[in-house]
């Protein structure tokens, strides 16, 4: 009985253990994609004039609620 339960608990060991091993990634997959820093960006943040056209972009997309508010208030009726 008891090295039934001595083999139980090595046996569960080992298993628990092995769960937890990873394999390499395959670079060759259709399904796996380049990792790391600025991999997973739809654009380039390097660029040289990255900075000026994000914060266009931001003030843009902040400024033009206002300005369509604006636009609706002054417009003939």
């Amino acid at each position: 009985m008891l090295s039934r339960t001595a083999l139980r608990a090595s046996n569960a060991r080992s298993i628990a253990r092995r769960g937890f091993h990873t394999t390499r990634p395959q670079l060759s997959s259709p399904y796996h994609y380049p990792e790391g820093p600025y991999s997973n960006l739809p654009f380039n943040p390097r660029t040289k004039f990255f900075y000026i056209r994000f914060w266009g972009f931001c003030a843009a997309g902040f400024g033009l609620p206002f300005a369509i508010a604006v636009w609706q208030t002054k417009k003939n009726k």
